[in-house]
């Protein structure tokens, strides 16, 4: 058990924490929530010993151990491989590892049966013994599967640390702590440098960790999978919830609305009491009474509520209207030196798509991205933009071209997007730059402070096609919420690669898989991308069984298996294309009725007849919304054949 006791936290006037305290039981999983600047990432270096807190202590057994991963800041040793860094965690091994050696060479040095000889091998036996309690014959194993989970290739083990970027050194760190295996594993935002399926790794390894974790994660369909308690830090106060981040979501805002009840019962009787005392103050008869309640006003604890901040709202200027294609690659060639990124590559992006780009770190998505958005020549092939297409790109990198000597808002005010002061303090609000933040200078901001900016000025003159590279790294729940929520009324064409899924789920239709070499269109979101995935994944394990299984078969048997096979996918298609089927009869039939519509309204006299025209009209626009429901009907259902059809 691990004992969070009173701890206080002051910065000069302001107070982070006040005697906050809280008990970790064996096995939970703990989401630590609350808006940035709330003090998340400082308790967590407090309960891992890297910060001593004002007054109150982190309590726990002498046997009891501590695991912490931070943001950024890792430093591993250049000198050495992946591998060999990640080993460095199991230090006591290798010192056993050293010892077990040098013993075995002094053993060969003296002849067997004599004293010496007998005195080397009970201590090699013993640490034998040692090395085998401690995992030291499974070691190996247990780095690779971690690393490679993480996204490793077996081929980067033996690569040097130097030569990998701040992202996949983020990711050596934790493989490190997951192998350590702590009592308390602390975690302040370990899925900021995952793709999405080291995500889904990590994901299932959490769920079935065996220590206490404490998460801190803007990610809240990791926070859901993951957490099963959530401490919430508010205006200094540590709040305690029995349940996962929409658990906590439902009950807090329940919470708030009774305060805000209370806060207003409260408003009203401390008017009638100020009301009270002005009113008697001098007459002598009402003396006792005034001071009584001039005591209670002293003494009464003020309800505090929440800022309201669900007002904010960011919203795109509406787009020019470009052309249907917005761009066409066609026959695509990248290459580094002679490292082949793409070969052959044919991709077309239609006016309004709206698509995740999703794959494995190293498989090319940033690459594709920065090519679609023209920033990266190209070795082969086309790439041609539409008619009037306005491309905006965001990608991390762009926070190095803000001026340092510029203050925030002057920032965003040279963006040349004519807003007033105060709108631009309002969307700056929408990225955390509130109050005294818009003054301070570009030089002095974070990283994450700069990245930022850089997304808030790129926002005020977004263009008609936006690009963005993992656009939420450095966003809290609230800005995630507004960006989300500015990006789903954005009537232009959108690429997004984020390994978020709640936040990408409700903007985008479509899913651009890209694996090394290749790359796949899914029809939907990037939760029906995983389900049919997995689908995927399984059926060709199916697949691979069955064939291993046939090589030991006589013909015979081979030909009633591939029937029972084609029977399956019969079962599988034949409902789909008969659904398929009756809604291309639809389509027709309402395509018929659309243009019979047209015809009459195209006449002159159409419109002598008001009655007549308000009839038509609201039926016309009817059919149209019915045939964009049909037509997206159809382009699933579509795309589910396909996709069977492909896998077969």
């Amino acid at each position: 058990m691990l004992h969070i006791d009173g701890i206080s936290l002051h910065f000069g006037e302001r107070t982070l924490f006040d005697e906050i305290s809280a008990i970790i039981n064996p096995g939970e999983r703990i989401g630590l929530v609350g808006p940035n600047g709330s003090g998340k990432s400082t308790l967590l270096r407090i309960i891992a010993g890297e910060q001593q807190p004002d007054s109150g202590s982190v309590k726990m057994s002498n046997i009891s151990t501590v695991g912490y991963l931070p943001q950024d800041g890792v430093d591993p040793n250049p000198e050495l491989t992946v591998f060999g860094e990640t080993e460095q965690i199991f230090d006591d091994i290798l010192k056993l590892r050293e010892r077990h050696r040098i013993l075995h060479e002094n053993m060969e040095n003296h002849d067997s049966g004599t004293l010496k000889h007998s005195e080397l091998l009970e201590e090699f036996g013993n640490i034998q013994h040692q090395l085998e309690n401690k995992g030291a014959y499974s070691l190996r194993a247990d780095i690779e599967r971690i690393l490679m989970g993480l996204g490793f290739k077996e081929s980067d083990l033996t690569r040097p640390t130097t030569e990998f970027s701040g992202g996949w050194l983020m990711r050596i760190a934790l493989a490190k702590l997951l192998l350590k295996n702590p009592t308390y594993l602390l975690l302040d935002e370990p899925t900021n440098h995952l793709d999405i399926e080291s995500l889904q790794w990590i994901e299932t390894f959490l769920k079935q960790y065996d220590g206490a974790i404490i998460l801190v994660s803007h990610d809240r369909a990791f926070l859901n999978s993951v957490s099963n308690r959530t401490l919430a830090l508010a205006r200094g106060n540590l709040l305690d919830f029995a349940g996962n981040y929409s658990f906590f979501e439902k009950k807090y805002a329940e919470e708030q609305e009774l305060l805000k009840k209370q806060f207003e019962n409260q408003k009203k009787q401390i008017k009638e009491t100020e009301r009270f005392i002005e009113r008697f103050r001098y007459k002598a008869t009402k003396a006792r009474q005034v001071q009584s309640r001039i005591k209670h006003l002293e003494k009464l604890e003020q309800i505090e509520i929440d800022e309201e901040l669900a007002e904010i709202s960011f919203r795109f200027p509406p787009p020019q209207r470009s052309g249907q294609v917005v761009l066409r690659l066609s026959g695509l060639e990248k290459k580094y030196g002679n490292y082949e990124v793409f070969n052959g590559i044919d991709y077309e992006l239609q006016r309004g798509d709206k698509i995740a780009v999703v794959g494995p770190n190293g498989a090319g998505k940033s690459t594709l991205i920065r090519i679609l958005a023209g920033v990266e020549p190209i070795t082969g092939g086309k790439r041609e933009l539409g008619y009037n297409v306005t491309p905006g790109y965001f990608a991390q990198h762009q926070a190095e071209e803000l001026n340092p000597e510029n203050s925030v808002l002057d920032e965003l005010k040279q963006a040349g997007s004519n807003e007033s002061e105060t709108r631009l303090r309002t969307i700056l609000g929408c990225f955390l730059f509130t109050g005294d933040d818009v003054f301070k200078k570009v030089r002095v901001l974070s990283g994450g402070e700069k990245s930022r900016l850089a997304l808030a000025k790129m926002l005020l003159n977004p263009g008609n096609f936006l690009i963005f590279d993992e656009p939420t790294n450095h966003l809290d729940m609230q800005s995630k919420s507004i960006l989300q929520q500015a990006l789903q009324q954005f009537e232009g064409t959108l690429m997004i690669v984020s390994h978020d899924r709640d936040f990408l789920d409700p903007i985008v239709s479509k899913t651009l898989e890209v694996q090394p070499g290749r790359i796949k269109t899914w029809l939907g979101n990037v939760s029906y991308y995983l389900e049919r995935k997995a689908e995927a994944d399984e059926s060709q394990n199916a697949v691979n069984k069955a064939d291993s299984l046939k090589n030991g078969m006589s013909r015979k048997e081979q030909r009633r298996i591939e029937a029972e096979e084609r029977n399956a996918l019969s079962k599988k298609l034949n409902p789909l294309k008969k659904r398929l089927g009756e809604i291309e009869s639809e389509i027709e039939l309402k395509e018929l009725r659309k243009s019979d519509i047209e015809s009459t309204m195209a006449k002159p006299s159409f419109y002598d007849e008001p009655d007549k025209v308000k009839e038509l009209s609201l039926e016309y626009e009817a059919i149209k919304n019915e045939l964009a429901v049909l037509l997206n009907k159809w382009e699933e259902i579509a795309g589910r054949i396909e996709f069977i059809e492909s896998e077969t």
